[in-house]
């Protein structure tokens, strides 16, 4: 099981990109959340095997690709007993 904390940089608020994120997520076996931040960017954290966090990212990637300027993204340590993916306000 790995987690990543990942910031996404660009056109992303407004533009339903924790939406997507919650609907992409809803597809694959990770859990976390997603939220906006004050400076513009939008923060996620999310956790899983490998390969199925691997498939979310790669997938909402695809999805938001005209939105994303850049990312960043650093390993985290797992959240124990964390279920489903939420949006966070």
């Amino acid at each position: 099981m790995i987690r990543r904390g990942v910031r996404f940089i660009g056109r992303v608020q407004g533009v339903g990109f924790r939406a997507t994120s919650k609907f992409v997520a809803d597809g694959f076996d990770v859990s976390g959340w997603v939220r906006n931040e004050s400076d513009g960017s939008v923060a996620m954290e999310v956790q899983g095997a490998k390969d199925e966090v691997d498939a979310f990212l790669n997938a909402l990637h695809d999805r938001m690709t005209g939105y994303v300027d850049s990312f960043q993204a650093m390993d985290m340590p797992p959240v124990d007993c964390e279920r489903g993916f939420v949006i966070r306000r």
